[in-house]
């Protein structure tokens, strides 16, 4: 009986521990330091703009984060990085999390998603009339000639759908924009919320269209594999719930507004609902 009993407390000790280390997860850990993380790139408008005058940053995804900084009690610290190095700042722990990720097989093999924030699509921006209505079959072609930064997910695309297509690959989407404007290219492929915004800062590259069928892919935020399950699921959690009832598209299309595009400048049937 004496041996059981021994038994039982050393079990009783050791869900003990196993609990309080549980609980000593990334929330605790975050709360403990006062701030969340997240990277953010400059000038890549409507997710991030740094305000020169105030060092101050602005757009959705400052938006959405400082909800979630909201959520845990603490404040949000913003750590200057780059589209290409984001996953490598969630991975390092560097930062918590990273905001406007396109979730991807390779991508999922260096960081966990979580649920989707919203959906954008993938758009073609352009003057040329005879593209509108246009399927993604009918513009995969070898009379059209896209451009589009390299690396990015809507250069993915282009290799899938567009194959037979003439495409002009950027290091940089301003020199795939300029590449559009100055008759190098008969469009730009993009995702909507950046096609929306470039229609509008560069009128002469022309407006955007939706070719059929339509092909959205998720916007997801990033965290670490070794991070806990709890706040695995509290971002899942945020996710959906701001999705669903509608405040991330609020966020999104309040920073938006700022250059000029509304509502009505969404083409009929697109939503970022998914």
């Amino acid at each position: 009986m004496k041996l059981i009993a021994k038994i039982c407390g050393l079990a009783a000790m050791a869900l003990s521990v196993l609990g309080t280390t549980a609980s000593a997860g990334t929330i605790d850990e975050i709360r403990a330091r006062g701030v969340l993380r997240i990277p953010a790139i400059l000038n890549e408008v409507p997710y991030f703009n740094k305000d020169p005058r105030t060092n101050e940053w602005q757009g959705f995804v400052i938006d959405m984060a400082n909800d979630i900084a909201k959520t845990l009690d603490v404040k949000l610290e913003v750590v200057e990085s780059s589209w290409a190095n984001a996953i490598l700042d969630v991975q390092s722990g560097k930062v918590d999390m990273a905001f406007a990720v396109t979730a991807t097989p390779v991508r999922a093999m260096s960081v966990s998603f979580s649920d989707p924030t919203y959906y954008n699509s993938f758009v073609i921006v352009s003057a040329n009339d005879e593209l509108t209505g246009k399927s993604w079959n009918e513009l995969n072609d070898a009379k059209y000639t896209f451009a589009v930064d390299l690396g990015s997910a809507q250069d993915l695309m282009t290799q899938q759908y567009l194959p037979n297509a003439n495409i002009l690959r950027f290091k940089t989407r301003d020199e795939a924009i300029v590449a559009v404007t100055t008759g190098k290219a008969d469009g730009l492929v993009n995702t909507m919320l950046n096609g929306l915004v470039i229609s509008k800062k560069a009128p002469t590259i022309g407006a955007v269209k939706v070719p059929t069928p339509v092909l959205s892919t998720p916007s997801v935020i990033a965290v670490n594999y070794g991070t806990d399950e709890t706040f695995k699921s509290f971002v899942s959690g945020w996710a959906e719930y701001n999705r669903r009832i509608g405040n991330n598209q609020t966020w999104i299309l309040k920073s938006l507004e700022t250059y000029g595009v509304t509502l009505t400048d969404m083409p009929p049937g697109f939503g970022f609902g998914g």
